[in-house]
């Protein structure tokens, strides 16, 4: 009675510990998770910091520079004497010398740019649409993992799903061959049929086997792109469907305007298109004339106390005029300007692929749709048939062929079922992406 009660003691301890080991992980929680942690997400709001100190650099460019220096010097002058002839043509002697000198200074001076042919103004505008364009691409990639996230994680509910299949399915036949073999020794079926079954059996067995290591390396999948431990334990629930009202084809122009509205890398591309034309304003400035302002205030002596008692200002102005600048200029308006015209063909060629990602995706999501309604009505057909020919079987009314083809049906039923909600999961996401109306606040 001891031993009864320590065993089951030790079961409990085993059976609690599991139980707080395994961490629940719902969609949300996934999503979540890959916002904040995903590498290439952490990696581009980096980049952002540069995006936003150009900016910065960009405004600093019309702000008068100040830089503020001083210097010392010191000297010593030995001489070992000697002699001289004077006015009147006597000798003279001179004794050995030694005379040490200093010397202090301070300034402070600058510049500034009055004119540049509005280069500094457009190139303040550029930078800021790069951050913004910026911003529109991290965007876009949040929403491009909540997609993989999410797709991921139903590929989890959909193995794991089929494992639990599986499991019946061995278990069913396993029970199967020892009722067979109950059949057998009743002289009611023939040997042939217990070797079918053996067979049926083993397979199962592997298709198990499968199934567990397709599940494993689906969550393996999951934590990898989650940064998680991927030797943790995690639980996993089934989400509900998406109430999210999808368009008929009959709506698919406004479809059109709203993913040209709302996809943030469509929005990206018109602001690159943007900056290309304040790059063609940067480089027309090259033809016009540039003036700058510089100003200087110092003072020296050659003591460190009379310093200040003599001062110096200055102030200057600096006019240039561009004759010929071996053709620089030229080349820079010409790239900008081949600029300007690649980005647009890039544009209309996102314009084009966004359309043809709405078209398909919707068309991907009713067939979707109607696969699991039709999916769900095969998979009740192809039971209700297996039972039939079960009770046949065991009557003697069937074949053994005959009850194991209707068992098959009936897997391919169930697999075609759970294919078929994973793929109509992943496609409301999928056209919410492409229209860019898919959520990133989780």
């Amino acid at each position: 009675m001891k031993k009864i009660k320590n065993l089951f003691v030790v079961s409990m301890l085993v059976f609690i510990s599991t139980s707080f080991a395994q961490k629940k992980l719902t969609l949300n929680d996934a999503i979540s998770i890959a916002l904040h942690s995903n590498t290439s997400l952490v990696k581009s709001q980096n980049s952002l910091i540069t995006q936003q100190a150009s900016v910065k650099t960009a405004y600093g460019d019309l702000i008068p520079t100040l830089g503020i220096g001083g210097s010392w010097g010191w000297s010593r002058t030995n001489d070992d004497g000697g002699t001289q002839l004077d006015f009147f043509g006597r000798e003279q002697v001179i004794p050995p010398s030694q005379v040490d000198s200093r010397s202090y200074s301070l300034s402070a001076s600058g510049n500034v740019t009055l004119f540049n042919g509005l280069s500094n103004y457009a190139n303040i505008k550029q930078k800021e649409t790069n951050l913004n364009s910026a911003l529109f691409d991290f965007d876009k990639l949040r929403q491009d993992i909540v997609l993989q996230t999410a797709s991921l994680y139903f590929s989890i509910i959909s193995y794991e799903r089929l494992l639990k299949f599986q499991e019946e399915n061995f278990t069913y036949n396993k029970n199967l061959t020892e009722k067979i073999k109950e059949m057998l020794d009743l002289k009611m079926i023939t040997i042939s049929d217990v070797y079918s079954q053996d067979v049926q059996t083993a397979n199962s067995e592997l298709s198990l086997l499968q199934a567990k290591t397709n599940f494993e390396k689906a969550k393996i999948n999951l934590l990898k792109y989650l940064t998680l431990d991927i030797t943790g334990e995690y639980t996993f629930e089934q989400p509900q469907e998406i109430n999210f009202n999808y368009y008929n084809k009959e709506d698919q122009i406004k479809l059109f305007e709203t993913a040209l509205k709302n996809r943030k890398d469509y929005q990206s591309q018109k602001l690159k298109l943007e900056s290309a034309e304040y790059q063609l304003t940067i480089a027309r400035s090259g033809l016009f004339p540039s003036l700058s302002g510089n100003y200087r205030y110092s003072t020296s002596a050659i003591r460190p106390g009379d310093l200040f008692n003599r001062r110096v200002f200055s102030l200057g102005l600096s006019l240039n005029f561009p004759i010929f600048s071996n053709w620089n200029t030229d080349f820079a308006i010409q790239s900008a300007d081949v600029q300007i015209k690649n980005v647009t063909e890039d544009l209309n060629a996102l314009e084009k692929e966004i359309k043809a990602q709405v078209k398909n995706t919707l068309l991907d999501l009713e067939t979707a749709k109607t696969q699991v309604e039709v999916t769900q009505k095969s998979l009740i057909s192809a039971r209700m048939n297996w039972n039939i020919k079960s009770e046949n079987y065991e009557l003697g009314s069937a074949t053994f062929i005959e009850m194991q083809q209707s068992f098959r049906d009936y897997l391919q039923a169930q697999n075609n079922d759970i294919q078929a909600q994973y793929s109509y999961f992943t496609k409301q996401f999928e056209l919410m992406n492409v229209l860019g109306l898919l959520t990133t606040e989780f």
